[in-house]
């Protein structure tokens, strides 16, 4: 099962960014996209990892962390194996790179966000 991000990249403050979060491999693995509740995490050099945000496996549940204040919505195409965290209203310190994780177990290699005039 693998884990691929995409989306990230440079974004003034205001602006607005989609990540997505693509699995794969779930073919003889018994399980399916939707088994796994899904995270995003960020890191940046200095600072331990940071959660972000959570869904539920079918997508009916999310929380998010608290400096998100509305800004994030985290969501999922289980018939796409597919999750979005969209991002507005970014700030200077949302700067990092964002993983996704799978169930605790699997994790991408990360997405990159700049977020600079």
């Amino acid at each position: 099962i693998q884990l691929v991000e995409s989306g990230g990249g440079l974004v003034q403050p205001g602006g607005s960014l989609t990540l997505t979060c693509r699995g794969s491999g779930f073919e003889g693995s018994g399980f399916t996209f939707s088994d796994f509740a899904m995270r995003w995490y960020r890191q940046t050099p200095g600072k331990g990892r940071e959660f972000v945000a959570h869904i539920s496996g079918d997508g009916a549940k999310t929380n998010y962390g608290e400096f998100v204040k509305d800004r994030f919505t985290f969501s999922r195409d289980n018939a796409k194996n597919v999750a979005y965290l969209q991002m507005n209203n970014l700030e200077p310190d949302d700067a990092a790179v964002y993983y996704c994780n799978a169930g605790t177990i699997y994790w991408g290699r990360g997405a990159q966000v700049t977020v600079s005039p």
